[in-house]
């Protein structure tokens, strides 16, 4: 079975006294995680360490960067790179969200960087994609992730993929209140899982955990996750309150 993942991002929120309690408090109102099933805290730098700390001994719980650099090492002022992450003992990190992508100018080639620096270093990146509203508009969505796919993922090779994570982010679903349908989500992760098929074959496309990123809410999280291609979801604001995260990763298949 494909893992399902709750990934939380805090984004750039929190004090580090806010952030530990805020840590704290998820994991006394969580339910245990099965064997399948895992969380991840996205969290900002100069967190990373900390939280960790916090969730060290609670199994199927991990703490991930936010961002990584494309580079190794050298001068590159107020980066941070895959070895310095490795070095702490980070995991997972987040890799071309779209808030990168607008406000950073990240191109599809710099996130392939950053993606091979990630796997090389053995941390999974946990990779973004997804719309803008005008292109949702103009039902051409499935041709735009798929452009995303190819630049940033399909250089690699089918072992090297399977430790991928994809988080499908419908960016005109992203803090604004608005939520895909769960027929929606289901049909772009299912359109996402066929170019991954096309590419790379049926057994390494259904062994792809994907998703679903954009005001993901306890509310909605039960319908949405139920979708027989969405494997959980990365949730931003509603993760910044304990009960209602906890509700979101109970939600897991």
């Amino acid at each position: 079975m494909r893992k399902q993942i709750a990934a939380a991002n805090w984004k750039m929120n929190l004090s580090l006294t806010e952030a530990t309690t805020l840590a704290e408090q998820f994991l006394q109102e969580m339910t245990p995680a099965k064997n399948h099933q895992l969380i991840v805290f996205a969290v900002p730098f100069p967190y990373l360490t900390a939280i960790q700390q916090i969730v060290a001994d609670t199994p199927q719980v991990f703490v991930a960067a936010q961002d990584c650099s494309a580079h190794a090492k050298g001068a590159y002022t107020g980066d941070t790179s895959v070895a310095m992450l490795q070095s702490i003992g980070v995991q997972y990190a987040l890799v071309g969200h779209s808030e990168r992508r607008e406000y950073q100018l990240e191109s599809n080639e710099l996130l392939a960087q950053k993606v091979n620096q990630c796997l090389a270093a053995g941390i999974t990146p946990i990779f973004c994609c997804g719309e803008p509203s005008n292109v949702r508009e103009e039902e051409k969505q499935a041709g735009y992730v798929t452009h995303q796919l190819k630049e940033s993922l399909f250089h690699l090779s089918a072992d090297e993929l399977q430790k991928v994570v994809i988080a499908y982010e419908p960016i005109w679903a992203i803090g604004t209140g608005k939520t895909a349908t769960s027929e929606q989500a289901q049909d772009m992760h299912a359109h996402i899982r066929e170019a991954l098929q096309i590419q790379y074959g049926a057994e390494v496309a259904q062994s792809i955990s994907i998703l679903y990123g954009g005001s993901v809410k306890a509310a909605n999280a039960n319908e949405i996750f139920s979708r027989s291609d969405v494997d959980g979801g990365l949730v931003g604001g509603a993760s910044l309150v304990a009960t209602e995260f906890a509700a979101i990763a109970q939600a897991l298949r």
